[in-house]
């Protein structure tokens, strides 16, 4: 299973959200630290689920990693969030 389907299917499952868009930014950054050949190593995440509501930015952002987990978190060099409910 690709990262970015791992992304999608771990935020769907934490937070069932009324939208998500996973995308893989990787190649934008060829050359740049943290590229991998083949991609998979930069994403754009855009998520909206009513699960945010009251929270903050920072206890959002820690939502998502939390529901993404260690070990995925672990093979992203670059995660960049949208988050709102």
């Amino acid at each position: 299973m690709s990262v970015t389907q791992e992304i999608h299917d771990r935020l769907s499952a934490a937070f069932a959200p009324r939208e998500l868009n996973v995308e893989d930014d990787s190649e934008k950054h060829r050359g740049h630290a943290g590229y991998q050949e083949g991609g998979e190593s930069h994403f754009n995440v855009r998520i909206r689920a009513d699960a945010f509501a009251g929270m903050n930015r920072i206890a959002r952002h820690r939502a998502v990693h939390k529901a993404l987990g260690a070990d995925l978190v672990g093979r992203i060099h670059a995660l960049a969030l949208d988050i709102d409910a």
